[in-house]
């Protein structure tokens, strides 16, 4: 089969690459220029085709612990950025809000069997990552190489593509100009994509929604290691940002007001003088590395999918009204893409499959938006706070300094990570044995320690970039060697349903989750989102449910016309190759099958796991 085009080496691009060639899919990266490029997630600059490899110390991201384990887990290195000790905001002169981080995410460790269900965690929340754009595309680039199965080509501009039944057709012209042909071609290539452009999929939105004049130095601040937000600083401005780096360097970001007045040099530096002298009393000695100007602009692409070709990143959507988030949701895009094609590649892809990707991503960053716009507003619009404050209760001043906290460390209505409450992957209704859980279905779980049936010990992220997971929550299992809990309970039953799942599947055992009765079983996507938590072992359920993450039945494509440069492809539906009736009937069989296996092994009763209700099948509930 033909490999997945990337159209774009910027983080986006390589992070998709590298996800992929995880899934065994070969690569082909095509890249306009020779030395990788940017999205312009955060660019500081000009937006798109900014050369990271520059070492400009102006242009970092700030990444959720969540989606810093993800590039960690694909072994891109993030030694070079800073993990945070602390968080506070500050209005005038007063800190209003103060948080201690630590620098891993999820729970420690679960108490002792007696006080099941009861987490300790270290103190504090964990840390943001926060690194330069260059240091991340070095760091994918080499994983990348690692890794094998993806191939680079720069100086190829994509200049046409056309689409089929079986695969996308793409034609560069550069130093590298040629013809290549691919299962899938996914536009990675930021807010001027020509991908996007070829497709006909209109990019609307607002331009300059905020402005930002940013400046790296490195100096000694009175926090050391602590991002600051500052609000109504007394030497004037709106609010400005300071956010560490290693070796001692910080990245400061000012607001600045509506309009395109001219940022000039000598501006800068006063600016930046102003705030040194109000955190430290005096203005320290520093050194000025970095300087820029960006503008913020809020565009939501219509359509992430057209046949073949999707678009992730900037190509699909540009927002980021805190300054530095809006790469780490490209790179969930990546995270979200990435096991639907690696599935697709290997196994067929349904319709729903293919879609859900727009539906989800789509609709988590159109949340992104519309929350911006609400909250936004009555902050920063004209006068600021003064103009909203008749309007509003006593005290709400603070409660608009949480919001934007809650913003730039990626919780709360603008940052918080999106629960995909309808995606296309799911079933019909709940299926029977649902119980509720301390994560919301559609949610990211939790990252708590899990036991692997060969009896290596991992957090549940790391196993995440696979296939689906299957996590047994068994108290007492930790104390019991693994030759005694593999075969007892109920662990012999499940294991025959994980076996028998319509898609790759890991089973894990966890001695706790938060929220969790003993004996439940969790179905955890491969980009860590919770599917479903069954009350025992219900192998219908749990086929049902895979089904449905898998988008049911496989089908080939009608594809009703092929599309060129400035055109589209429209598919029209799919032809299925399993009906429902195949589909109960084979889960009838699985359960029988599962049942006759635990008999088999038999009941050992150990490591808690005896006497588990296994909870009868049911109907099964899936889209089909």
């Amino acid at each position: 089969m033909d490999p997945v085009i990337i159209v774009g080496a910027g983080p986006v691009g390589l992070t998709l690459a590298l996800a992929l060639t995880r899934h065994e899919v070969p690569v082909v990266v095509l890249e306009e220029g020779p030395a990788g490029r940017a999205e312009g997630a955060d660019p500081a600059g000009a937006a798109g085709g900014a050369d990271l490899d520059d070492g400009r110390l102006a242009r970092t991201a700030v990444l959720r612990p969540d989606t810093a384990r993800m590039l960690e887990r694909l072994g891109c290195a993030t030694g070079d950025g800073a993990r945070w000790t602390g968080w506070r905001t500050v209005r005038r002169r007063a800190v209003v809000a103060q948080l201690t981080f630590r620098e891993r995410e999820g729970f420690e460790h679960v108490k002792p069997p007696g006080r099941f269900g009861d987490f300790e965690e270290e103190p504090g929340e964990p840390s943001p990552l926060h690194l330069p754009q260059y240091a991340l595309v070095r760091g994918l680039r080499a994983a990348l190489a690692r890794e094998g199965g993806a191939r680079i080509v720069g100086g190829s501009r994509l200049d046409t593509l056309e689409q089929d039944a079986t695969g996308v057709t793409a034609h560069t012209r550069g130093a590298n100009g040629a013809t290549w042909r691919g299962s899938y071609l996914v536009g990675c290539d930021g807010a001027r994509s020509v991908v996007r452009k070829l497709l006909g999929v209109r990019f609307p939105g607002r331009t300059a929604v905020e402005r930002y004049a940013v400046a790296a130095l490195r100096a000694e601040l009175p926090w050391p290691g602590e991002a600051v937000l500052h609000r109504a600083p007394p030497h004037g401005g709106g609010e400005v940002t300071a956010r560490p780096l290693p070796d001692g360097v910080w990245r400061l970001d000012w607001l600045l007001p509506p309009g395109r007045d001219l940022v000039t040099p000598d501006l800068l530096i006063a600016r930046v003088r102003d705030s040194l002298y109000t955190w430290c009393g005096e203005v320290p000695p520093y050194e000025l590395l970095d300087t820029g100007v960006h503008a913020v602009h809020h565009r939501l692409a219509r359509r992430w999918r057209t046949g073949r070709a999707f678009l992730a990143g900037d190509a699909a959507h540009l927002l980021g009204a805190l300054g530095t988030q809006g790469l780490d949701e490209g790179l969930r895009d990546a995270d979200n893409l990435a096991w639907k094609l690696g599935l697709a590649w290997h196994q067929g892809a349904s319709e729903a499959l293919l879609d859900s990707y727009q539906a989800e991503r789509r609709g988590a960053i159109g949340a992104r938006l519309r929350a911006a716009d609400r909250v936004l507003p009555p902050v920063r619009g004209a006068g600021g706070w003064r103009a909203v404050r008749r309007t509003v209760v006593p005290g709400a001043a603070r409660g608009h300094d949480g919001l934007l906290g809650d913003g730039h460390l990626g919780r709360g209505p603008l940052g918080a990570p999106y629960v995909y409450t309808r995606t296309p992957l799911a079933p019909a209704a709940p299926p029977a044995g649902t119980v509720p859980v301390g994560t919301a279905v559609g949610a990211p779980v939790v990252d708590i320690p899990v036991t692997a049936p060969d009896g290596s010990d991992a957090r549940l992220r790391d196993r995440l970039g696979g296939g689906l997971l299957v996590v047994l929550v068994a108290p007492g299992t930790g104390v019991w060697e693994r030759r005694h809990w593999l075969g007892a309970g109920l662990m012999p039953r499940l294991a025959a349903a994980v076996c028998a799942l319509p898609m790759p599947a890991e089973l894990l055992v966890t001695e706790g989750y938060p929220g969790a009765a003993a004996h439940t079983v969790l179905l955890v996507r491969p980009d860590g989102h919770l599917v479903t938590a069954l009350a025992g072992v219900r192998p219908a359920e749990l086929y049902a449910c895979a089904d449905a993450v898998r988008g049911g039945a496989v089908g080939t494509p009608d594809v009703r016309e092929t599309g060129s440069a400035g055109g589209g492809t429209e598919i029209a539906g799919m032809t299925g190759t399993a009906g429902s009736g195949m589909a109960e009937g084979h889960m009838e069989r699985l359960d029988r099958a599962a049942g006759t296996h635990a008999g088999r092994v038999g009941q050992a009763g150990r490591a808690g796991l005896a006497g588990a209700p296994d909870g009868a099948a049911s109907e099964a509930t899936a889209n089909r």
